[in-house]
């Protein structure tokens, strides 16, 4: 195919960029090393969450959000604190916010994306008004999650390549980028060998020939590094949060292997905030994994007590579903790699949900029976109860003296002292014999209460962790789960590469993880967005963009 754009890696940001490219006439060639299979990438296996503005769903809630508070919570979270590196990333997050308070929605729903009604509150902060977190609920989930998000940008670019605007190349691992006269004109690399391997699965890496194929320019899109876990430790931010863990488990597949950003360095593009990362202190092993290592992150209500592996209360804010950075920093500091939470069957029936378009049958399939059989009828979702069954992470108990001995069973350091867990416990309940406290994770409880959505489907009604009423007793392993990449090549509003020198690299172009999702690092330290869709999403649709007007 004599292509106008070639773009590395068939993931959502991929898909995003040559939907506007076709939308626009022009030809693409999109190369994966993975199969057709694994068409839309990791968004796939996503929860669908969608960062929106002022949005009708919020205003039906009575959620009273605005451009001004988004920014103010994005700029407060992200920390932006270096001169060189934040220059792109500083620009990004205001055109970010920009979009999600105007057109993002309506962006989305031409290409026939809706969104569930209730809106959950991810990220919710440190406990200040003006530094992290969201002071609102802003995670719009897409009815249809994660394969609904790809479906909308895949079905438009699979219709391109019946109209001969698009080709794709799979199993086609890019080794270089062909660099002449200072421009980017094409890639070169190895042909893998053939495969029908499923969605996720890890496919092998023998080489069976080789290509070359040239284009006025290049997109990559292929992704971070959460799937290779060396780089992980590699670019850790020991000095910020801690020494790297020594167990980890994936929340992404083998093939997020970052592969294309030192591709990209020896070409000549600039990397930008290497030590930003996105990993989850919620992270379980999955009973039924896909890829190797696969994990699950719990995406938690804000009840369960949370011990670090001593068994000591993990100190305020660090709540579950608040600060995700600063709570890595104090589990790490305990010297282990892992934490726990012990909560009462009430709480997991109503407050844990699983992170994955896979652990939510209910949403993906669009099916509204199964959902309200699942969310609203008694008892824990099935795939949650499945964890709960056959998680090597979970213990269930009538008594705390059982539970604690099986903690001690699966723990991967010290042995827990029953006093001193059973101390945390009723310290903490002692709190919940009255509708008010001292204790800050109670009246962060009380708090989210105060939200219609929360109070209905996410936070159980608050109860004593030791009332038989609300039994059994659970407590859950925690791990931290490897996911987003939150620095990488420098890119400017064009989506355009930037070079060491500060200047665009002519024919090179970045979206998605690769690219920070957007600038070499929108978020900064910390995510508000939940899912990292959006970024994808409009860190891709300025590089398509962009490609379409300068080819005109």
């Amino acid at each position: 195919m004599n292509a106008d754009v070639i773009v590395v890696g068939a993931g959502l940001a991929g898909l995003v960029a040559t939907h506007e490219l076709v939308k626009a006439g022009r030809r693409v060639l999109v190369i994966d090393q993975e199969n057709r299979n694994n068409l839309g990438g990791q968004a796939f296996w996503s929860l669908g969450g969608l960062f929106f503005v002022d949005s009708p769903e919020q205003r039906r809630l009575g959620i009273k959000d605005s451009h001004e508070l988004a920014l103010a919570d994005w700029m407060g979270s992200a920390g932006f604190d270096r001169e060189r590196e934040d220059h792109w990333p500083r620009q990004w997050a205001r055109a970010y916010v920009d979009f999600a308070a105007t057109e993002k929605r309506e962006y989305l729903r031409e290409l026939g994306l809706k969104v569930v009604p209730t809106v959950g509150w991810a990220e919710r902060g440190g406990g200040s008004a003006a530094g992290h977190g969201n002071s609102v609920p802003r995670f719009h989930l897409t009815w249809g999650t994660g394969p609904e998000v790809v479906r909308i940008f895949a079905e438009p670019v699979l219709e391109g390549e019946k109209r001969g605007l698009v080709d794709f190349e799979f199993r086609h691992q890019v080794d270089e980028l062909i660099v002449e006269d200072g421009a980017v004109v094409g890639v070169r690399g190895t042909v893998l060998e053939p495969t029908d391997l499923e969605r996720g699965k890890a496919s092998s890496r023998t080489a069976v020939g080789e290509f070359e194929f040239r284009a006025k320019a290049v997109i990559v899109t292929s992704g971070g590094i959460g799937g290779n876990h060396d780089l992980v430790r590699k670019n850790w931010p020991t000095e910020r949060v801690g020494p790297a863990p020594e167990t980890m488990i994936s929340g992404v597949p083998a093939h997020v292997d970052g592969r294309m950003l030192a591709i990209t360095e020896n070409a000549g593009g600039n990397i930008v905030n290497r030590d930003r990362m996105w990993h989850y202190t919620e992270g379980i092993v999955n009973w039924d994994p896909i890829w190797p290592n696969h994990a699950i992150r719990i995406i938690p209500g804000p009840s369960s007590l949370w011990l670090d592996a001593t068994g000591h209360r993990l100190p305020a804010p660090n709540f579950p579903g608040f600060d995700t950075n600063q709570t890595m920093k104090a589990i790490l500091a305990t010297g282990h790699d892992y934490s726990w939470y012990i909560l009462t069957q009430s709480i997991i029936e109503k407050e844990f949900a699983l992170s994955g378009s896979e652990q939510n049958p209910d949403v993906t399939g669009k099916d509204v029976k199964l959902l309200l059989r699942s969310r609203l009828a008694k008892g824990a979702p099935g795939p949650v109860e499945a964890f709960k069954q056959h998680g090597v992470d979970f213990v269930v108990a009538d008594n705390l003296r059982e539970l604690v001995d099986g903690m001690n069973k699966i723990a991967r350091g010290p042995q827990l002292d029953f006093d001193q867990v059973e101390g945390e416990v009723l310290a903490r309940d002692r709190q919940f014999d009255n509708k008010f406290g001292k204790d800050l994770q109670r009246m962060a409880i009380t708090n989210a209460r105060q939200y219609r959505s929360d109070k209905l489907t996410r936070v159980a009604k608050p109860h004593r962790l030791l009332d038989p009423e609300h039994g059994p007793l659970i407590a859950v392993r925690l791990n931290i789960l490897t996911r987003k990449t939150l620095g990488g090549l420098e890119t400017n509003l064009d989506s355009q590469v930037i070079r060491a020198d500060g200047e665009p690299f002519d024919g090179l172009y970045a979206a998605g993880e690769v690219a920070g999702f957007g600038g070499g690092g929108v978020h900064g330290y910390n995510a508000l967005e939940g899912t990292f869709l959006g970024g994808c999403i409009f860190s891709g649709r300025a590089a398509g963009r962009a490609l379409a007007r300068e080819l005109a």
